[in-house]
């Protein structure tokens, strides 16, 4: 009975990881979604911690899973969105969000599900940028948020080719978890971040 209560308790943790409530409900484009306006302060927090989630999950996959693409070309790159970000929080006196992301991570049992998760990931991360964009904003913030966001679509782009696929570790190219008959038998659902 006891191992029955531990299984079910470390599923629902692996469900909540996945449905995004290991965010937190105000905590980067999880946060941004559950409102429809913003203060300037507001976008620029939910924008850095959204790159902060981004860099800490790809760190925890890289650890877990090896040094995989994308997740090693867009680790690099999620560094670059948050030194991008910086200056604005100085600029428009912002205090900057203390980067606890790594304490939010959730590593997914397999590899396959990782890239289905980026997909997830990089789906709300647009959407965020989307909506923020359609707000009236300085110069310089509408800049650096399509510039991010022209990024993510990028890396959506990476995720999508590597979701289900072959995947490569820089060297050589193995198959996925998914494709070695590992996965669910099909190309599985999007989760949530």
């Amino acid at each position: 009975m006891k191992n029955i209560k531990i299984i079910l308790a470390l599923t629902l943790v692996l469900v909540v990881g996945l449905s995004g409530a290991a965010y937190g409900d105000d905590f980067g484009a999880v946060g941004a979604a559950s409102d429809d306006s913003w203060t300037i302060e507001e976008m620029l927090e939910y924008a850095v911690e959204d790159e902060y989630m981004a860099k800490a999950e790809y760190e925890a996959l890289i650890e877990e899973f090896g040094n995989v693409r994308p997740f090693t070309n867009i680790i690099k790159a999620e560094q670059r969105h948050i030194d991008m970000l910086l200056p604005l929080f100085e600029k428009y006196e912002v205090e900057i969000p203390v980067d606890d992301a790594a304490d939010r991570v959730v590593i997914p049992e397999t590899l396959a599900e990782t890239f289905a998760i980026g997909v997830e990931a990089e789906i709300k991360n647009i959407d965020m940028y989307k909506d923020f964009l359609e707000t009236d904003l300085p110069e310089d913030i509408e800049l650096i948020f399509e510039r991010l966001m022209k990024a993510s679509e990028s890396h959506l782009r990476a995720f999508e080719r590597n979701d289900g696929g072959v995947v490569g570790t820089g060297n050589e190219k193995v198959r996925s978890d998914f494709q070695r008959g590992n996965g669910n038998g099909g190309r599985r659902g999007l989760g949530n971040r």
